[in-house]
């Protein structure tokens, strides 16, 4: 991806997690907003994952047809890397890219259990910060981040 490319779209995703700020956020919360995820995924014929944590209690968890185990584990290292740089997997990973590094031992962490792939949203509330994330594994990881990005828009908008 040309640097001018790269730069867009941090500057897309920095603005989408300025934007996509939750008034309150509990098990209701996670329930309508995991429910939503299911449906637009069900509508598109979507092989994923979708999981939703508050803090480390998992709200809401499922697995679509045609996702394995493994997508599992890609949404527990995507989360790992939520909460550990407070920003988007994809975010992150962007901006390793810009920098032309990639998440791994040199940059003082186990590959192995952490994931700067698209998919892990961190979930932040007003006048609080992050309480959770909210996690999508299965496709792409582009298409993965602008599910989670869908979702948290129609959730904010229905208030």
């Amino acid at each position: 991806m040309p640097d001018d490319d790269l730069a867009a779209l941090i500057a897309t995703l920095e603005e989408q997690e300025r934007e996509l700020v939750l008034t309150r956020f509990d098990h209701d919360d996670a329930w309508s907003l995991g429910s939503r995820l299911v449906a637009l995924a069900r509508e598109r014929g979507l092989p994923v994952t979708i999981d939703i944590r508050r803090g480390s209690h998992q709200l809401f968890h499922v697995a679509l047809a045609g996702t394995t185990p493994d997508n599992d584990r890609w949404v527990e290292r995507k989360v790992r890397t939520v909460e550990r740089f407070g920003a988007s997997s994809f975010l992150v990973g962007r901006r390793l890219a810009a920098r032309g590094r990639v998440l791994d031992a040199d940059a003082g962490l186990d590959p192995a259990e952490y994931a700067a792939h698209g998919g892990s949203f961190p979930i932040r509330v007003v006048h609080v910060g992050p309480v959770g994330t909210v996690t999508v594994s299965g496709l792409p990881q582009a298409d993965d981040h602008a599910l989670v990005v869908e979702a948290l828009r129609a959730h904010l908008a229905q208030g």
